[in-house]
């Protein structure tokens, strides 16, 4: 659940490859529900990349080309992982200062 002053990042980029955000207190509406599902299918894909990497990389006799489509597919799925794993690491609570068994959202901070 988001905090009231604190937004989600989305799994998607708006205009301008800029961030998305959601400030809301259902995480189990529409979007919350989407941005869920999406972050999902995006570790599955990057899942399913890394074993294919694995077997191109293995191979002695792959050419140059099919080095470069794995390792900007690899990008991709990194740059997709990273966001997914900033926007989930925003939503953990961390200890309040000083205060024992009290939680607050953590700071935001930039996606470069």
């Amino acid at each position: 659940m988001t905090s009231t002053n604190e937004l989600r990042l989305l799994p998607w980029s708006g205009p301008d490859d800029k961030p998305c955000f959601l400030s809301t207190d259902n995480s189990d509406g529409f979007l919350s529900r989407r941005a869920d599902n999406t972050e999902e299918a995006q570790l599955k894909a990057a899942s399913a990349l890394l074993d294919h990497v694995i077997a191109v990389l293995t191979d002695p006799e792959k050419d140059p080309d099919e080095l470069h489509l794995v390792a900007t597919d690899l990008t991709t799925a990194l740059r997709a992982t990273l966001r997914v794993a900033t926007s989930r690491g925003h939503r953990l609570p961390s200890p309040a200062q000083g205060g024992e068994g009290e939680h607050t959202p953590r700071r935001s901070m930039p996606l470069g």
